[in-house]
């Protein structure tokens, strides 16, 4: 429960600083440009506070934390006293209304810049982009990775972590380029391998890149030691305690709960013989396996327990990395420029059918990563705020009717006609961008949904 209290916290939080960026954005600018603004909203629906300003703008707060809006001073919204006209929105020139409508995703990529400038300086937590097992017949042991080589460069671009590896990767695989990857092997030194992103035309069409290319991220093996148990669960119920070793199952041994737990997860509900230490004595136990994420696929095996962490584990493995004010601006503007043009690709991506419709995401997994981010820490959050306010930013700027970049295109059209489209095609492009935008959100809760329950 406090998980979830977290999450839906931290999902109002990143949302309504976000739409606030937004919004303000475009407040800011009609302001500045001559044009009245009637309200100025943060949410929907019913007004939990609301006061009049000096400007005689209503500001509101709204009961619905998904969205906001800028009221503006319009003729073709109702009356407007004859010496109100010259700050009315449509009286303004082609010039000011796009400046307007343009400044809320403009205002998306400016907090982006600034929270990434913030995150920088705070300093980057991250993991030493230590390679795992590397999946045989993939690109990767084509390439000559093994388990061990650490990551230093990707195509000249030095990489500190496995999420700027991540990054990288993920850039080159849209682009579907082979790129040359330098690693630190241990007892040999640098080695260069070259990684054919063309060879995985598919690597994109599922959610674990790492998983698709043939790698997965180095972690230190633990012994096979129990440190608690799910109550009820497979586990408990075959009289397992915390505090066993386990020694093998079937007549198999494991040295690693890493081996334990693929050897688990590939019997889902297997009756198996497993011989633990305890007391300086052995048990034999009769395991019954249970199932889990059977909803959605075949599923996998699972006992109900939980291995026991060494104190200081993985702590080699761990680094952070905090940058000087002047540097961390210029991060913060590649990874903004970076983030943006990244979106755009992998847009174009799921539109061509080359990425699957499965990544998008919808409010439940948002809200789910800011609860995470906010555990995690001040970096995590702040670096999820500008991943998502970037999204925010392209997809406003999207020319789809409804959203600013709608407007924008009608705009265009106004420049080359000299004349503003009709009311009809208008009242028509509304319909058709309304219909997207809702078939685009059941598609993003339906993917929440999927993920809740697998």
């Amino acid at each position: 429960m406090s998980q979830l209290l977290v999450s839906i916290a931290s999902f109002v939080l990143v949302v309504g600083v976000l739409i606030t960026a937004h919004e303000f954005g475009h407040f800011w600018v009609a302001r500045r440009l001559g044009v009245k603004v009637l309200r100025f909203s943060i949410g929907f629906g019913k007004p939990l506070i609301k006061w009049q300003g000096r400007d005689q703008t209503e500001y509101v707060v709204a009961a619905i934390p998904l969205g906001g809006y800028v009221k503006m001073l319009d003729e073709r919204e109702g009356e407007v006293d004859p010496q109100d006209l010259p700050q009315a929105f449509n009286r303004k020139s082609l010039p000011v209304r796009s400046a307007i409508v343009a400044a809320g995703p403009v205002f998306n990529f400016i907090f982006a810049i600034f929270a990434y400038w913030l995150m920088f300086m705070h300093g980057v937590s991250g993991v030493r982009p230590v390679i795992g097992d590397v999946a045989p017949q993939t690109i990767s042991s084509a390439a000559g990775f093994i388990s061990g080589d650490e990551i230093r460069t990707i195509d000249g671009s030095s990489i500190n972590s496995w999420e700027e590896a991540l990054f990288t990767l993920l850039e080159a695989t849209v682009k579907g380029e082979a790129v040359n990857v330098e690693v630190i092997r241990p007892e040999v030194g640098l080695l260069e391998r070259r990684l054919d992103l063309s060879r995985a035309p598919d690597a994109l069409k599922k959610s674990d890149l790492l998983k698709n290319l043939g790698l997965s991220v180095w972690r230190p093996e633990i012994p096979p030691l129990i440190a608690s148990l799910e109550q009820n669960g497979p586990a408990e119920r075959a009289g397992f305690l915390a505090g066993d070793r386990i020694l093998s199952a079937n007549d198999l041994s494991f040295e690693g709960w890493s081996e334990w737990t693929k050897y688990v997860r590939e019997r889902p509900e297997s009756l198996i013989r497993v011989v633990v230490e305890r007391g300086g004595e052995s048990v034999e136990l009769a395991l019954k396996l249970g199932r889990k994420g059977a909803r959605c696929a075949e599923g996998y095996g699972y006992m109900g327990a939980s291995a026991k962490v060494p104190v200081g584990y993985g702590s080699n493995l761990r680094i952070e990395t905090a940058y000087s004010p002047l540097d961390s601006a210029s991060r913060a503007l590649t990874r903004t420029w970076d983030v943006s043009l990244l979106t755009v690709k992998m847009i174009g991506k799921m539109l061509l059918g080359e990425v699957s419709l499965n990544n998008l995401s919808g409010p439940v997994t948002i809200a789910k990563y800011a609860g995470e981010s906010s555990r995690i820490g001040l970096s995590a959050l702040l670096g999820f705020m500008a991943l998502v306010s970037v999204s925010l930013g392209v997809l406003n700027l999207l020319p789809i009717p409804v959203l600013d970049g709608g407007h924008l295109l009608y705009y265009l059209v106004e420049s080359v006609k000299g004349s503003p489209l009709s009311e009809e095609a208008q009242l028509a492009g509304q319909r058709y961008g309304i219909a997207a935008l809702l078939l685009l959100m059941m598609l993003a809760l339906y993917n929440d949904l999927v993920r809740l329950i697998c």
